[in-house]
């Protein structure tokens, strides 16, 4: 199935969607979600019931402050796992549409980093389908979150209680004198903020380790 990109000035893709079918709409983008457009696309006058559910980025994890979160993808595969999903469910639960949209790079606090809309006729089918879908986002799908903490970051799968590889603090200094606006960086241990996880292909596995350049990061 094709895949529609929406390039931006910065020479890469900054949003990805697919559509296997009408009604059953999913994406993934780094820019901040629009949850208005989100519903305006399950919208309709066979629908007498549209629920919107915004995953936000909250200021602590067990009680320990956090400053910001960064989520990354496999992204051929996500898009492939978020499809299924949104079919699936839009056949169990007769749904009029669904759609469903995960944020990658860095989600500040109190910024959403995913939207799921779900419409149907009736509510009850709607409650049901969205609470359904996010569990499933969770379990399923090839998206990583990497938590971050004063002190360091934490790999973890796309669920809270899966813990995996923390990550340092990255560090960045100027280089000398007639390079002022390059920079080089420390390597740090663990795999590199916002980057695909190399031969991740299945659900809930982490990145893979190794040493990667801060300077390699593009957010």
């Amino acid at each position: 199935m094709p895949l529609f990109e929406r390039e931006s000035a910065t020479a890469f893709a900054r949003e990805l969607s697919r559509q296997d079918e009408p009604n059953a709409y999913v994406s993934l983008t780094y820019d901040a979600l629009d949850a208005t457009a989100q519903m305006a696309r399950v919208k309709s006058a066979k629908a007498g019931a549209v629920v919107l559910f915004a995953g936000t980025t909250r200021d602590s994890f067990d009680a320990k402050p956090v400053t910001h979160l960064s989520y990354c993808a496999y992204t051929p595969l996500a898009l492939k796992t978020l499809s299924h999903i949104a079919r699936t469910l839009l056949q169990k639960h007769s749904l009029t549409s669904i759609a469903i949209t995960h944020r990658l790079g860095p989600v500040q606090i109190g910024e959403e980093s995913i939207l799921i809309a779900v419409s149907s006729p009736h509510r009850q089918a709607a409650w049901k389908a969205g609470e359904e879908c996010l569990e499933e986002v969770k379990k399923k799908v090839e998206i990583w979150k990497e938590e971050w903490f004063e002190d360091g970051g934490m790999w973890r799968s796309n669920r809270d209680a899966e813990a995996g590889v923390p990550v340092k603090p990255v560090q960045r200094e100027t280089m000398g004198s007639g390079s002022s606006s390059s920079r080089k960086g420390r390597e740090v241990d663990g795999p590199s903020s916002g980057r695909r996880p190399s031969q991740a292909e299945g659900s809930g596995r982490r990145p893979s380790e190794g040493k990667r350049r801060t300077s390699e990061v593009k957010r």
